[in-house]
């Protein structure tokens, strides 16, 4: 039976009319349009899919629509500021930390939700806070420097 959800994606208030047990990144990229999120396993181990609620990291993938109910979300399409990147989006750019693109916006969200709780995270902290963020073109490396390269900035937030 379908239920009408209300809930804020990226700062928009939006409403949708839909089975509440549909998965949030499939009304993200199916009803509301938003396919920078990404479907990976479908099973919410590999953080493609992550997107924002209230701040915290969420697998939108095994996330039901009904749990979003007056809920904050904010997607990779809402972190820029108009046409200027987000500083996470540009040390992943400077770092090259991303090659084919499916796992670059679980990534990143993971990382402005790690910047956020730890402003100046040590490797051990950013390889602890990305472990579940899974790249299949091993760009481990860069990520990992994109993430300090954010945090020296102290342009985090």
């Amino acid at each position: 039976m379908n239920r009408t959800i209300t809930f804020t994606v990226n700062g928009q208030s939006r409403t949708v009319t839909t089975d509440p047990e549909r998965s949030l990144l499939e009304v993200l990229r199916e009803d509301l349009h938003l396919t920078g999120t990404k479907y990976g396993c479908g099973e919410g181990q590999c953080r493609s899919c992550t997107v924002l609620v209230a701040g915290r990291e969420v697998a939108s993938c095994v996330t039901s629509v009904g749990s979003m109910e007056k809920k904050e979300i904010q997607t990779i399409e809402g972190l820029a500021n108009s046409d200027k990147l987000h500083p996470v989006q540009e040390a992943f750019l400077a770092e090259n930390a991303f090659q084919c693109g499916t796992c670059t916006p679980g990534m990143i969200l993971g990382t402005v939700a790690l910047l956020k709780e730890k402003p100046h995270p040590t490797d051990a902290d950013i390889r602890s806070h990305l472990q579940h963020h899974i790249c299949r073109c091993c760009a481990y490396p860069n990520i990992v420097k994109a993430v300090k390269r954010a945090a020296q900035n102290g342009r985090a937030s």
